[in-house]
């Protein structure tokens, strides 16, 4: 197959590689498969533009995302309902899509299984026309990306050290919502503390992520919790994937989703698969089943 590989210097592990050297080693693993790479390395602010030329190129079959969550999500919102097939490279701190694809963790692993890998279908949502792999949250998750990411870190270390300093400031200091949520047409007031959508619904007894990305169903999990011990538990509970056994988590599944927020204050914010984003005072988020080709492992 013909690739065109997109590597994102600033994203995760990337970072502090010789991208040059990796290149080299990228082409000739694909290579010695029958695959045939142009390999283009850009930075942060370059990412959208090379994702839509390399789609654009009738040269390419397949499109391969090298960084973290944020860039594949970018990559998959380019590439879903297209004739390209999106390769997963993870690089990043979570690679939650990655897991949830099945890919190993380990780069050179990673090539490997791309080189021989299958082509399966899987879902995207979107909100409000944003595309996302993962998840669309607000409230205690977008306060935590909101304090880490004014602090400073320079290595996948680094952010998982400043991750845990947010999270203690976030739980000291919680943020409440007055929410309607409307799911497939049934409307609920809740008060909660974080709401999380995501496409598909987690698994059991890991990190957070989809253990069937095709499962054509959105998870809605809904935190009520607001006294510290409680948060502690419900925050330990989510990380090792205990959802259905935490008392402070309600689960909600459907295929459209509409969030309206009411007393919105201007520093408010969401984050989209790890990218703090403008919250909007009515977002409807939806499921797109299997509008994504991705290369998975054999």
């Amino acid at each position: 197959m013909r690739f065109i590989a997109v590597l994102n210097s600033g994203g995760g592990t990337l970072r502090t590689m010789d991208l040059d050297a990796f290149a080299a080693g990228l082409r000739d693993r694909l290579g010695e498969a029958g695959h045939t790479v142009d390999v283009r390395i850009v930075e942060g602010s370059g990412l959208m533009d090379a994702l839509r030329q390399a789609v654009a190129s009738p040269d390419a079959e397949v499109i391969l995302a090298g960084g973290g969550d944020g860039t594949i999500s970018a990559a998959a919102g380019v590439v879903m309902d297209t004739d390209k097939i999106l390769a997963v490279l993870p690089a990043g701190t979570m690679n939650l899509f990655a897991r949830s694809l099945g890919m190993p963790l380990d780069l050179d692993s990673a090539i490997a299984a791309l080189a021989t890998g299958r082509v399966r279908e899987v879902d995207v949502a979107t909100a409000n026309g944003t595309p996302f792999v993962h998840q669309y949250s607000v409230g205690l998750h977008a306060k935590l990306v909101k304090i880490r990411d004014e602090m400073t870190f320079s290595s996948r270390l680094g952010k998982m050290g400043a991750s845990v300093r947010a999270a203690f400031a976030t739980l000291v200091r919680p943020p409440s919502m007055l929410v309607s949520i409307d799911i497939d047409g049934t409307e609920t007031l809740v008060r909660a503390s974080g709401i999380g959508v995501t496409n598909n619904l987690f698994g059991e007894g890991h990190l957070p992520y989809a253990d069937h990305p095709d499962g054509g169903t959105l998870g809605v999990y809904v935190t009520t919790a607001r006294r510290l011990p409680h948060l502690l538990s419900a925050l330990l509970r989510m990380l090792v994937g205990q959802w259905r056994r935490n008392a402070h988590v309600e689960i909600h599944t459907g295929r459209q989703v509409v969030l309206r927020f009411t007393r919105l204050h201007r520093r408010h914010r969401c984050v989209i698969d790890g990218e703090l984003s403008p919250i909007e005072h009515e977002t409807t988020i939806r499921i797109h089943p299997k509008s994504l080709r991705v290369l998975v492992p054999a």
